[in-house]
């Protein structure tokens, strides 16, 4: 009697799980995977390969800002610049406006005055000829962080070794410039290091450079200027080269936010115009309104070096180690306590705050409290958890109405319950737990963002000595609301990201990502990882399919994937759990390129057929019989994105052994 084949279905859901036996998987999960890499767990259904990423600027943002010459009339092997902001490096690279070549810094030839923002730089060639006084100088080495990034008024606004650039994606324009007014000299004949100006809207402060209509070099503010009427007589550096006429104009050209760490945002638009306010951890915080940059000099020291910051209740708040000091209603800069500005301070330094529903939640290491009411006057500090908080400073996220973030024991999940003011602070991690342990010990730095069109969090690790194949990323997918078991997860391999930031608008969702290469790139962008194979892999568990000591011959593999262009992988079963010295059947091609539509690209116009359905099931014959079995999916092309959706198994059963 001819053996019955009988068939065995498995619908992909459930995302990676690592926490449990491969027999116990196979059994009571069958839909998950052991391995799951740059697949995401889909909200409609199945496992989707990711979407690629590209540039979002073709253009490096310059990595010392905007360095210009400093004095005409140099010649030979030295040359002196200003306006820098961070000491160049042995072996960078520039070119100079107006004239040939390209140049490179010996070594040991940097001298570097923090104080003046000048270098002197000892070059490998002479100058081909002397270039112009305050002549563009342009740095075209890439391998400086970007330490700050965000999506702002249609423009991505990042920040590079001392400067804030922004872009709509055709070229980087510095926005750390003053707006100290229309300030001109304030008398005729003045010489030295000291010059008076009037017309000051605004109070010059220590590292601000400026250049004087009419005379020669960049000169820096040595120290904050004192403005009455206006008016101010600043202490420069260098002296005057000449004497400049009255009443001609001071530009000044950069505010100095040298000494800046990983940089966070905050956007607002109370006061009437949308906004961001700019925390750095050692610089005083800076609003940006789209075309005014704005220095908070004035801040109380609470407030000075912020490293956190948020807009709640039409407060901004600002969090310095142990303290939250927010501004008086309705503004940014009011801290007076007459006008409802206040300070709250905890036991812990703050590691993040965010705005969740009708009250603030704050973060430190092991606690978490949150704050309600909505003036000076009612707001109450109150605890959620004093025993658990949060690790990582920006892995705090919004998902789905809860809030996810790093805890000392994996990624946790803050959850409003049925009970009024109540709080879930469930791991959400734990399917994963092995993954997000190496992850966490494997990687220096940490940034979260969203996908809001997928209900997806995703974290990503930043490690120098790390390759960009080989940067790991955690995402999570969220079928169910306010529970930690909503939670589907898979692992990123390829998008190696320092800073990362998303944010829905009126044209749809933008999410950027910037690391040490001096480029911002766009993911959810193309089939490609900026030109380069997504690598993408697959394993559901080892099914034992109803015995698992009854060997199965294996002689029918299905897929069904829901395509939108081309596809090019490989399956493979394995069995018996993949043990050694066990001879396993080959790879099994899926592809779709050679079926009766045709692709762009791929085929040759004349010959291809178009129009044509997309093949979604792929049958193959399988050899190979086994106690248990698992399916094994690799791809590494730059297909479209498609959707493992299931999987049937055509087998036959037999004796016992």
């Amino acid at each position: 009697m001819p053996t019955q084949w009988q068939t065995f279905p498995i619908e992909f859901q459930g995302g990676l799980v690592t926490n449990i036996s491969p027999l116990q998987q196979g059994i009571n999960a069958p839909g998950s995977a052991r391995r799951l890499i740059n697949f995401e767990p889909s909200i409609q259904g199945g496992y989707r390969r990711i979407e690629g990423f590209t540039k979002y600027d073709s253009n490096t943002i310059p990595p010392y800002g905007t360095p210009l010459i400093q004095g005409s009339s140099q010649t030979g092997s030295t040359l002196n610049i200003a306006n820098i902001f961070i000491a160049p490096q042995d072996g960078d690279t520039f070119t100079i406006a107006g004239i040939s070549g390209t140049y490179t810094i010996a070594t040991s030839g940097v001298s570097y005055s923090a104080a003046n923002k000048t270098a002197t730089l000892t070059l490998t060639s002479s100058l081909a000829s002397s270039p112009s006084d305050q002549a563009a100088i342009t740095f075209t080495n890439t391998e400086d962080l970007i330490e700050g990034l965000i999506y702002f008024n249609s423009k991505a606004v990042a920040y590079r070794n001392a400067d804030l650039f922004e872009s709509s994606g055709s070229g980087w324009t510095k926005i750390n410039v003053p707006s100290y007014g229309t300030v001109l000299v304030n008398g005729g004949s003045q010489t030295g290091t000291s010059l008076t100006v009037d017309g000051l809207t605004g109070t010059p402060q220590a590292g601000d450079t400026f250049t004087v209509a009419g005379i020669q070099k960049v000169y820096t503010v040595v120290s904050d200027a004192s403005v009455s009427s206006g008016g101010a007589t600043l202490t420069i550096s260098p002296a005057l080269a000449s004497s400049p006429a009255n009443d001609v104009a001071v530009t000044f050209l950069t505010i100095n936010r040298g000494s800046g760490k990983k940089h966070r945002f905050a956007r607002y638009g109370f006061t009437g115009t949308q906004s961001i306010m700019i925390v750095d951890g050692a610089n005083n915080p800076a609003k940006y309104d789209g075309s005014t940059f704005t220095v908070l000099d004035d801040a109380p020291s609470d407030v000075l070096a912020a490293s956190h910051v948020a807009e709640f209740k039409n407060h901004m708040f600002f969090a310095k180690n142990k303290n939250l000091v927010f501004t008086a209603p309705y503004t940014d800069n009011d801290f007076t306590t007459a006008s409802g500005s206040g300070t709250i301070n905890l036991t812990q330094d703050i590691t993040g705050i965010i705005t969740f529903r009708e009250q603030l939640i704050i973060f430190s290491k092991t606690q978490i409290h949150r704050l309600i009411g909505t003036t000076l006057a009612d707001f109450q500090l109150q605890p959620i958890s004093l025993d658990i908080g949060c690790v990582q400073d920006d892995s705090i996220q919004e998902v789905g109405g809860d809030i996810v973030f790093i805890g000392p024991d994996g990624i946790r999940m803050l959850s409003a319950t049925d009970r009024i003011g109540d709080f879930g602070l469930a791991v959400a991690s734990r399917p994963i737990q092995d993954e997000t342990i190496t992850f966490l010990s494997s990687n220096t730095n940490f940034h979260s963002c969203v996908v809001r069109e997928k209900n997806q969090y995703r974290i990503f690790g930043y490690a120098a000595s790390v390759g960009t194949a080989g940067a790991r990323g955690i995402l999570g997918t969220q079928f169910a609301d306010q529970t930690s078991q909503g939670m589907a997860w898979a692992e990123t391999r390829g998008i190696k990201a320092y800073v990362v930031d998303s944010v829905y608008t009126e044209t749809g969702e933008v999410t950027l990502f910037a690391r040490e290469d001096g480029l911002v790139y766009r993911m959810e962008s193309g089939n490609s990882f900026d030109g380069s194979n997504i690598v993408a892999s697959f394993s559901t568990p080892f099914f034992s399919i109803n015995d698992p000591r009854v060997r199965k011959t294996i002689y029918r593999l299905s897929t069904y994937i829901d395509p939108t262009g081309s596809i090019d992988g490989l399956a493979t079963l394995k069995f018996d759990f993949d043990e050694p010295n066990l001879v396993q059947p080959p790879s099994i091609t899926l592809s779709n390129t050679q079926a009766t539509v045709s692709f762009y690209g791929v085929s040759t116009y004349g010959t291809g057929v178009f129009g044509g359905k997309l093949v979604s099931v792929f049958k193959s014959q399988t050899v190979g019989s086994g106690f248990t079995v698992s399916i094994q999916y690799e791809f590494d092309s730059d297909d479209p994105p498609f959707s493992l959706d299931a999987a049937t198994l055509e087998f036959a059963a037999h004796d016992r052994q």
